[in-house]
């Protein structure tokens, strides 16, 4: 990599981690462009070469967040050798609550403007060099399985509405239940969603 784009990634990276910062201590609506800029060291034009507003920022850190977390997640399980399709689903489900149970101002930021064309989005474009297209790593996934499903997409849609909506109450108000009590009715739900998608 020549200074040029070592440069440009240097700053995109500024101005990612200065927007969660700000974004998570102070909220979006508080937090201008002027600030994301000042507090990250670069002039205002650089974040426009990047972004279009602090929405389009937010959304694409929404994107990054989501991707590290999945691939945590998901190395996480590779290097336990977890096999089994539902068993590797049901381990990158639990690993993801715990991160965010560990983390709620991640969750607060990620939960609270994340909607499925977000996700959607965040699960298949890359932010980073660092990011992986998630969409890719599920296919795989699909196409390792023993089993064979009927609609894949909206599998992963509902199991991750279910987990994104359950786990955000669950973690952050302990409603209807804290995390750890909540996590074998998730397993057994989760477990009844796979099974309605399988082709037998």
């Amino acid at each position: 990599m020549g200074k040029a784009e070592e440069n440009k990634k240097k700053k995109l990276e500024n101005l990612l981690n200065t927007s969660f910062e700000l974004f998570t201590s102070k909220g979006l609506a508080k937090t201008s462009i002027s600030d994301i800029v000042e507090k990250a060291g670069v002039a205002k034009g650089t974040f426009y070469l990047y972004f279009k507003d602090k929405y389009d920022i937010r959304n694409r850190l929404i994107a990054h967040k989501s991707s590290q977390l999945f691939m945590q997640a998901y190395d996480s399980m590779e290097k336990k050798g977890v096999k089994g399709f539902e068993e590797r689903l049901i381990y990158m489900m639990d690993h993801v609550l715990d991160e965010l149970s560990a983390n709620k101002g991640l969750l607060a930021f990620i939960y609270k403007d994340l909607s499925w064309a977000v996700f959607k989005k965040a699960l298949t474009t890359p932010m980073t060099t660092e990011d992986v297209d998630f969409g890719e790593v599920y296919r795989k996934m699909i196409e390792e399985a023993e089993l064979k499903f009927s609609d894949p997409e909206m599998m992963l849609f509902l199991i991750i509405e279910l987990v994104g909506s359950t786990g955000y109450s669950s973690i952050m108000y302990n409603d209807p239940v804290p995390l750890e009590d909540l996590k074998p009715h998730l397993e057994q739900t989760v477990h009844s969603i796979i099974k309605q998608f399988t082709i037998s």
